[in-house]
């Protein structure tokens, strides 16, 4: 069978090719007047823009940390300062192979076999350098001292990639002097990061931690300025910078600002003087303004480690020490009062008519607490016959006080005391305070759960008369309580920065004392009454407790209290004999104390730990402050 014959339409398929052809060419066509479009908009309409962003391409802006703000004390003596130092800085992308070992990790174990990098510091260190560009120089290692330096300029060829560079850092002129108020600087933290603004800190590597150096971070720490550099297409640097506006190249940073503090330097160097050693505190404060004229915690501690970058082992040296360096006892340590708090005691029972200034009431050496077989011992055996309230202070009899306390009770007493700041927070200028404890009712009831343990009992309020029991203060706030005595009554929140200092002009801005609310309770008459029991402290014809210890060749007049407290409690039928305590049971010792008396200039509280009884201890040291801050003045014409 014959099949059809299908012959082709040519004109048909010419059609279809034609119809395709002018589709595609006006596809082609859009396309290419879309592209057009785009070009004239990119080149013509936006052009600026993008000359800006490919600009941006080739530079790129580098930090310039300010210098930090220059801490000083009331005198103008430079307590903290800026200094240039030498830091070992790495550049990873440089770092060669070694004998097939990773080129980080070989030079890091190098550096630490020539003592430069600490070994149990080597992990840390390279996670450091990880966590930075391979490009950018790491500080490995802060404040070289002339040895490390020396000893890296002698192997330098053997470490590529690592080279020492001049950087600016924190140096404190005086040591450990003072370091639990100025604080210090540290390496900027995972913590720091959350709170601080990073841009602001860019460059930066070192904050305040403590202290001053860290309530006046904001004002220290300046304003960082930049520079731009071309960089290539990898971001590194390149030394070809033309074709860059030198005109907007760089912006220099703004000093931070200088701190003038309250501290006077004289009388903190004779207060840690005279410590000689021992553990303890304390604080002077100008009862007329609230400067803090002195703070002292001791052991202190090199705040120029934690500037250099202190290393794990450091650091754990320090906390662990049994003597606790790192802790603030001025602020932060809380103790009993002891004696201190007869004066305050005393003005309440003027105050609410329990006592009048001449009567006299025996002391036979016991007192017997009502409702209990419970006896009571005078401080140290002593027995002072008929004593007035003068001389109760003076002679520091703690039988009469005993009797004061219970009439008074708990309630009368917590009152009274209150507005001269027991229990409660100063206020001070930087952080870590504690508000110490004044008892009361509802105090013990919340700190046991058992009721019959939270009932309060006149054994109790005895024990409150002496500044036992559950009553404890920080030696600032001791010292807060002297100056409202010294002030009879006026108060002012206590502070050490007095005033600020522009980098630039020199221009001084004082800060105004902050005046608190006057202490009321007290007649003109009761308060001459508690003064003179204070001054005869030091005076021998009264017996006073301090008066053969510091009293004798004073060269001005002094009021004064001292204080011995419980580290523990002696069992009623025990007698505390110090021979025989180990050193950290032993009393801690106690003084307070103002002059000139008639116009005091300064007020000072003083504690020894374990240091046994107040005169012997901790009133020769407040003498030493006294005169380091008033001889001066009263030799001046």
């Amino acid at each position: 069978m014959v099949g059809k014959v299908r012959i082709k339409d040519h004109l048909a398929e010419q059609r279809i090719f034609t119809q395709r052809a002018i589709l595609a060419a006006c596809v082609m066509g859009l396309l290419a007047m879309l592209l057009a479009g785009r070009l004239v908009v990119l080149q013509i309409f936006r052009y600026d823009h993008y000359l800006d962003l490919s600009l941006g391409n080739r530079t790129r802006v580098e930090p310039i940390p300010a210098n930090r703000g220059l801490i000083l004390d009331r005198n103008g003596a430079v307590l903290a300062e800026n200094q240039p130092s030498y830091q070992l800085e790495l550049v990873r992308e440089q770092l060669p192979l070694r004998a097939g070992s990773p080129a980080l990790d070989a030079t890091l174990q190098g550096l630490s076999a020539l003592g430069l990098i600490p070994p149990d510091e080597v992990d840390d260190t390279r996670k450091l350098v990880m966590s930075r560009r391979a490009f950018e120089a790491v500080p490995i290692r802060l404040r070289l001292t002339e040895e490390q330096i020396a000893v890296f300029a002698v192997n330098r060829h053997q470490f590529p990639g690592v080279d020492i560079q001049t950087r600016s850092t924190r140096y404190y002129p005086h040591g450990s002097l003072a370091v639990h108020a100025l604080g210090y600087v540290g390496s900027i933290s995972e913590a720091d990061l959350k709170r601080i603004d990073r841009s602001a800190y860019a460059g930066t590597t070192l904050i305040g931690k403590l202290g001053v150096e860290s309530a006046r971070e904001a004002e220290l720490h300046g304003v960082n300025g930049f520079r731009e550099i071309m960089v290539n297409a990898q971001g590194r640097s390149v030394d070809n910078q033309r074709g860059l506006d030198t005109a907007t190249r760089r912006q220099p940073p703004q000093a931070g600002t200088d701190l003038i503090l309250s501290l006077d330097l004289p009388t903190q160097q004779a207060a840690e003087t005279a410590f000689e050693g021992r553990r303890g505190a304390a604080v002077a404060i100008d009862p007329t303004s609230g400067d803090v004229l002195a703070m002292v915690s001791l052991p202190g501690f090199d705040p120029g480690v934690f500037g250099r970058g202190i290393t794990r082992s450091e650091y754990q040296a320090l906390d662990g020490n049994i003597d606790r360096p790192l802790f603030n006892r001025a602020i932060r340590g809380t103790y009993p009062p002891g004696s201190t708090v007869k004066p305050v005691l005393g003005m309440a029972g003027l105050a609410y008519g329990i006592v009048t200034p001449d009567e006299t009431r025996f002391c036979p050496g016991t007192y017997r607490v009502p409702g209990s077989n419970r006896i009571a011992r005078e401080g140290r055996g002593g027995v002072h016959g008929a004593v007035d309230l003068r001389h109760a202070i003076a002679e520091s009899c703690d039988v009469y006080f005993y009797g004061l306390a219970y009439e008074l009770g708990v309630d009368r007493m917590h009152e009274f005391l209150s507005p001269f700041g027991f229990g409660q927070l100063t206020g001070i200028d930087i952080a870590g305070e504690q508000p110490g404890v004044l008892p009361s009712r509802e105090y013990k009831r919340k700190r046991f759960r058992n009721p019959s343990d939270g009932a309060w009992y006149p054994g109790d309020s005895v024990n409150f008369g002496i500044g036992q029991g559950f009553m404890t203060v920080t030696p600032l706030q001791l010292a807060q309580v002297t100056a409202v005595l010294a002030a009879q009554g006026a108060v002012f929140k206590p502070r050490l920065v007095r005033a600020t200092r522009n980098p630039a002009t020199g221009e001084i801005t004082p800060i105004a004392p902050q005046a608190l609310p006057h202490v009321q309770g007290g007649t003109p008459e009761q308060w001459r009454v508690i003064m003179e029991g204070m001054r005869g402290t030091l005076s021998l014809k009264m017996g006073g407790t301090a008066a053969r210890a510091i009293g004798l060749d004073a060269p001005y007049a002094i009021a004064g209290k001292t204080g011995t407290a419980q580290a523990f409690s002696v069992a009623q039928n025990a007698r505390y004999v110090e021979a025989e305590i180990a050193e950290r049971l032993r009393d801690h010792s106690w003084f307070i104390a103002f002059a000139p008396a008639e116009d005091p200039k300064i007020a000072v509280a003083v504690l020894v730990e374990n240091g046994g009884f107040g005169a012997s201890a901790a009133a020769p040291i407040a003498r030493k402050m006294m005169d380091a801050y008033l001889l001066p003045m009263l030799a001046a014409p």
